[in-house]
């Protein structure tokens, strides 16, 4: 090989070099700030989402917004990562009649497809009708009845800076790849 066409490789290996590290930066920026993979741990969302569902989270200049389903930090009160509805944003009151059906500044909240009404015993430590405070959310697995959340005093009403961002789409099982909601 001459000194010229020895350059040349050069000049293209070093060009290759410079995409994939600019892709991967890409990516690195993706995947750190804008949106993150998460596996769905536990039943308490279902029957919108099941254990081992994997999904993709928005979290970029992400604000909570009531209806959306959120991944919570470790720091909720349970020390692990929680996915949960919101019910309710600051400011709004919450309460659960005596049928289980959850109310929201006295309208009936309109729950995800398939959600049952609230067993008493999962009422939780709150006595209803309550206000959700500045800053704080409330939220509520989908799994009503078998959901830790903002009902339990470890969890209770969640800052809105420990929410890591919405869930938007789900991509494993392929079978159910779709948008969320």
């Amino acid at each position: 090989m001459d000194g010229e066409k020895k350059a040349k490789v050069k000049k293209e290996l070093i060009e290759w070099g410079k995409s994939l590290l600019f892709a991967a930066v890409i990516v690195g920026l993706l995947f750190g700030f804008v949106i993150m993979p998460y596996t769905i741990v536990g039943s308490s969302m279902e029957p919108t989402l099941l254990p081992d569902d994997r999904v993709i989270v928005y979290q970029l200049f992400y604000s909570p917004k009531q209806g959306d389903i959120v991944i919570l930090s470790e720091d909720t009160g349970l020390n692990e990562t929680l996915v949960k509805r919101v019910i309710a944003l600051e400011g709004q009151t919450v309460d659960i009649d005596a049928d289980g059906y959850v109310w929201v500044d006295g309208e009936r909240y309109a729950a995800a497809e398939g959600v049952a009404a609230i067993q008493e015993n999962w009422r939780g430590d709150m006595d209803y009708p309550v206000t959700v405070p500045e800053g704080c959310i409330f939220v509520m697995g989908d799994n009503r009845n078998a959901s830790t959340d903002s009902r339990d005093e470890r969890v209770g009403f969640v800052n809105a800076d420990e929410v890591k961002g919405k869930v938007v789409l789900r991509i494993r099982p392929l079978s159910r790849f779709g948008l969320v909601d």
